[in-house]
């Protein structure tokens, strides 16, 4: 059975930064894979990722010692099931504003009694039946993030916490800035706080707090606020800021 190397390295002391891919790229995801993040994540929400794609991914990524997490478009139960029969352990769920919707997404990466979740014996996740106690342990190495992007979202943040089978809550700062009526400006002073203030109530709840900050200085202090884990970079960000650069540099 697959010890999910993230949801254990969340109990340590030490925050882990991670690194968004976007490119679509086995690629990209290969050269980020080895660069040493402490996890990466397959985003298929904003990005063109589609089912096969990330299968693809995942078995590049299998070769390093760095966990996969993935982001589904949507917190759709079915989207799900096939993401789990994947083999991935750890998902980001989107958009989620209240105890309710955390409690469908916690359903859908749990087989009944618990959930809702269905049955295969023979999946990449069981390594195509060759995991004995696979069923016995699985809930034990399923990891659930939730993502809060609006304000009704902060508003619930501890109702959602408090349901059985979230492990973390990751702040969307564009999301929350567009929602306070400050679309793309996530450094403005009313979001900052609104973020700095979820990210302590969050650590207060005992589930780890999460953000994505491409700022250096940003995600610096955001970890010294206590965010346990970070976006600290994506490979789409990487490749387009760099190549600027470096036309930037011989144009003189």
């Amino acid at each position: 059975m697959p010890i999910n190397q993230f949801k254990a390295a969340l109990k340590g002391d030490r925050a882990l930064a991670g690194c968004w891919l976007s490119l679509c790229s086995n690629t990209a995801t290969e050269i980020c894979a080895g660069a040493g993040f402490d996890w990466v994540l397959i985003d298929t929400e904003h990005a063109a990722n589609e089912l096969f794609m990330v299968q693809q991914q995942l078995q590049v990524i299998a070769g390093y010692p760095v966990p996969a997490l993935v982001r589904p478009a949507w917190n759709d139960t079915v989207a799900i099931k096939r993401y789990l029969d994947l083999g991935v352990q750890t998902l980001l769920i989107p958009y989620v504003e209240t105890p309710e919707e955390a409690a469908r997404a916690v359903a859908a990466t749990r087989y009944a009694p618990q959930g809702v979740r269905g049955v295969s014996t023979n999946s990449r996740a069981n390594r195509y039946g060759r995991v004995p106690d696979y069923f016995k342990r699985v809930h034990d190495e399923m990891c659930l993030l939730v993502q809060l992007e609006s304000r009704k979202g902060l508003d619930n943040l501890e109702a959602i916490a408090a349901i059985d089978g979230v492990d973390g809550i990751f702040i969307g700062p564009q999301d929350f800035a567009a929602d306070f009526g400050h679309l793309a400006n996530p450094g403005h002073p009313e979001v900052r706080a609104a973020i700095a203030d979820a990210i302590t109530r969050i650590n207060k709840t005992g589930k780890a707090s999460g953000i994505l900050s491409f700022a250096e200085a940003d995600a610096k202090g955001w970890i010294a606020h206590g965010a346990k884990f970070v976006a600290v970079t994506s490979d789409q960000f990487l490749l387009a800021r760099n190549s600027e650069a470096v036309v930037k540099a011989f144009r003189g």
